[in-house]
């Protein structure tokens, strides 16, 4: 798993599988933020369910905000935002690349609060 991290609270991923997802408890995030709508990578990617059951036995709390790639925009970016202002830090966000989840960082921090 390519864990990049782009501040001291939040970092981003591609497609986390659920048992990666102990593993990130382990290394010490809190929380995880799934960006890829279920069913977007085929019928071998994990639905969001699984990936909340995974966060929830690893003392992780999860959220679901999906974007289809290329449609972000300042609706979603502000929903991004108050995810990372409400959810326990340090966060991963995960996408298909990473890429997605970047690109609604780089957004949110442009709106206001």
């Amino acid at each position: 798993m390519s864990i990049k991290t782009l501040t001291p609270t939040l970092s981003v991923s591609p497609q986390v599988m659920p048992h990666q997802v102990a593993h990130l408890a382990a290394s010490g995030f809190k929380s995880i933020i799934c960006n890829l709508p279920d069913g977007e990578c085929g019928r071998d990617q994990p639905g969001f369910d699984q990936i909340a059951a995974a966060a929830m036995a690893s003392g992780m709390q999860a959220a679901y905000l999906p974007v289809v790639s290329g449609s972000a925009g300042p609706v979603e970016a502000a929903a991004f935002r108050d995810l990372l202002n409400s959810l326990p830090t340090p966060i991963v966000a995960f996408c298909r690349s990473g890429n997605r989840s970047t690109s609604l960082w780089s957004m949110s921090q442009m709106i206001r609060a």
